[in-house]
């Protein structure tokens, strides 16, 4: 019971005592009082008639109406007259009901009033005695009116004096609530701070929380840094900063088997002239200086590029990835650019001829033997063009093109016309036996043959129109709708544009709030570059999901690992690793040891995790041995 209800109760029970004793105190004084009036008022009336009837003839009928008379006007319960020898001469009495007050507080509070009584002279003659009573029931009606005045009084005070003790304890015990709620926050993988109260009981309570989840995150903090640089050792060229080859290529692999973006995007490979000759000519340090500069300047050219990311091939052979980027000609134009302007000009006047840039555009499934040996070609056609060049072969696999209008008419006939479907893929747990739940992956029909188009070929359009929303919100009723028909779980994904949304939100908790037995059921993920980019938002989508049951993850996660230290406070129930980390790891047992400690640091704060692209079920029991929970991934399927 809270401490609301005890105290309603206690002021209840105070005051029903308080009530009533001053009640069974206040209602005795007032009926000695008005028994006591009664007593004197039949005194006064009775010697008041008799001397009267004294001075009058002893007429039979003339007593009477003089007896009739001072009844009819005083009030009274009877008069009577009885001679000396007992005989009653005249009597009346009143016959009615008690009004004024109910009949059971008459009998509960009774009066009993002394009739008055005096003699009645003729002559020197004694005519008889008078004895009068006058009615009480005006006495009942004046207690029972007065009772019910001090009841009013009493239950006003019970009010007043309630409300006043609920706001004085939730005022005393706001910081008790603080307490519990940080508690809970932290049962649901939340570690906040709270304000120490001013109260010392509770003060003493809060600050040890506070040093408690203070510890849990500078513990969460060390390892979270520690696995960073493990992650930038084993995944990170040391000369440049850029992606090992290993892991470019992982990166490679995912956005030609993957979905996460379009179906066709570019390679552009830069290979440096001659590097032995520039070790020569520059010395080591100078030259590793150079391969920096061009490191920092390939990996800047990424900002704001979804996806695109630089490595080390080799020696001197760089590639950029640029997923986003369907036309190889632009990409290749865009570095170019970049390099023209920031890196050229510091080293151009040592070495003139310093690099060559070939491009190519891929499509999604081309095989990776493929990609390089056109890559290679246009690198051999870009050196044939002579110092500092760049080519670009863009008629291999030419990108689907179609006019903005083309693609909001396709996108708004798609959310209400039926033609976006979801298709489920099995995220199964370490044994691969068991399906911890169902993935629903967006497809869109994009023509009367019944082709499809995964997320990665229409959602960027979708976000350049603003029509993510409508999308996100379409997918979330169709896993609804697959839900109330089959068993299991599903898990769907939000955009990175939608989550700060806030119309979104409100369509979306009102969507849920109408099937309230669906949300435990009901999963949803965003992209990490999404979460990053709007964390604020994403926390508050977030807590607003788990309020209404549901469980929340970040997709693709791993690639900003730096900021891995605000998931803290998000309180999310599951990550999904990035395939980069995934695929081939078997043989990298530098990304082993860094996926076990992110198992570990995961787990300690209630985090299930489960691995993205795992490529054969082989991978299975030494992704359990690391600490994964799940896997998903073409190997699966």
């Amino acid at each position: 019971m809270s401490l609301t209800k005890q105290l309603w109760l206690a002021i209840g029970l105070v005051m029903a005592i308080a009530f009533g004793g001053s009640m069974l105190v206040s209602v005795l004084s007032a009926r000695h009082y008005l028994q006591q009036q009664l007593q004197v008022k039949n005194i006064d009336n009775a010697t008041s008639l008799a001397l009267a009837l004294s001075q009058l003839d002893k007429d039979p009928v003339t007593v009477e109406l003089q007896v009739a008379a001072q009844f009819d006007a005083g009030h009274y319960r009877f008069i009577r007259i009885v001679s000396p020898t007992g005989q009653t001469l005249v009597e009346r009495s009143f016959s009615g009901s008690l009004q004024g007050a109910p009949a059971w507080f008459a009998r509960l509070i009774s009066m009993n009033a002394e009739p008055g009584r005096a003699q009645i002279q003729d002559g020197w003659k004694q005519y008889g005695t008078l004895t009068l009573a006058s009615h009480d029931q005006y006495a009942y009606q004046s207690l029972w009116t007065g009772t019910l005045e001090l009841l009013a009084w009493f239950v006003l005070g019970s009010i007043v004096a309630g409300g006043i003790g609920t706001l004085a304890v939730k005022r005393i015990t706001k910081p008790l609530r603080d307490v519990v709620a940080q508690a809970e926050a932290i049962a649901d993988r939340r570690f906040i701070k709270i304000a120490e109260p001013s109260t010392p009981e509770l003060r003493s309570v809060a600050r040890g929380m506070n040093d408690m989840v203070t510890r849990l995150r500078s513990m969460f903090g060390e390892e979270a840094a520690r696995l960073d640089g493990l992650r930038k050792k084993v995944n990170r060229d040391a000369v440049t900063g850029l992606s090992s080859r290993d892991y470019f290529l992982s990166h490679l692999q995912e956005a030609l088997e993957g979905e996460q973006f379009l179906s066709a995007g570019s390679l552009v490979i830069l290979r440096l002239t001659d590097l032995e000759g520039l070790n020569n000519q520059l010395g080591h340090q100078k030259a590793d200086a150079l391969l920096k500069h061009l490191g920092t300047v390939l990996y800047k050219s990424g900002e704001g590029k979804p996806g695109q990311r630089a490595g080390r091939l080799k020696g001197g052979e760089f590639g950029v990835l640029c997923p986003s980027t369907p036309s190889p000609q632009e990409a290749a134009q865009d570095i170019f650019a970049a390099l023209s302007s920031q890196w050229l000009p510091h080293w151009s006047a040592f070495v003139p001829d310093l690099f060559h840039i070939g491009a190519v555009g891929y499509r999604r499934q081309e095989p990776l033997g493929e990609l390089f040996s056109r890559a290679d070609e246009a690198l051999a056609r870009a050196a044939s063009l002579g110092p500092n060049s760049m080519y670009v072969d863009e008629g291999a696999h030419p990108a689907d093109a179609r006019p903005a209008e083309q693609w909001r008419t396709l996108l708004t006939e798609a959310v209400s016309g039926g033609r976006l479907q979801l298709a489920f893929y099995p995220v199964v747990d370490g044994s691969g036996d068991g399906a911890i739940h169902q993935e629903g992956v967006i497809r869109l029909v994009a023509d009367a043959s019944g082709a499809l188009l995964s997320a990665g070929d229409f959602m960027p359009m979708a976000a350049h129109l603003n029509l993510t929303a409508p999308i996100d919100l379409r997918v979330v009723r169709l896993a609804i709708e697959h839900l109330r028909s089959s068993a299991g779980d599903i898990a769907v994904n939000l955009s990175a544009e939608t989550i700060a949304d806030f119309r979104f939100r409100n369509e979306l908790t009102q969507l849920l709030h109408t099937y309230p037995d669906m949300c435990a059921r009901l999963l949803f993920e965003v992209p990490e570059y999404g979460v990053f980019r709007a964390f604020d938002a994403f926390k508050e989508l977030a807590h607003t999901l788990q309020q209404l049951g549901c469980r929340v993850g970040i997709e693709y996660f791993g690639q900003r690992f730096t900021e891995g230290n605000k998931l803290a406070d998000l309180g999310l129930d599951y990550i999904k690793v990035h395939p980069s980390y995934v695929r081939g790891i078997g043989d990298n047992l530098g990304n082993q040891e860094f996926l076990r400690g992110l198992c570990n640091i995961a787990h300690a704060i209630g985090i299930q995790v489960i691995a993205l692209g795992v490529e054969s079920r082989d991978d299975l029991p030494l992704l359990a041995s690391l600490g994964f929970d799940g896997a998903t991934g073409p190997g699966i399927r």
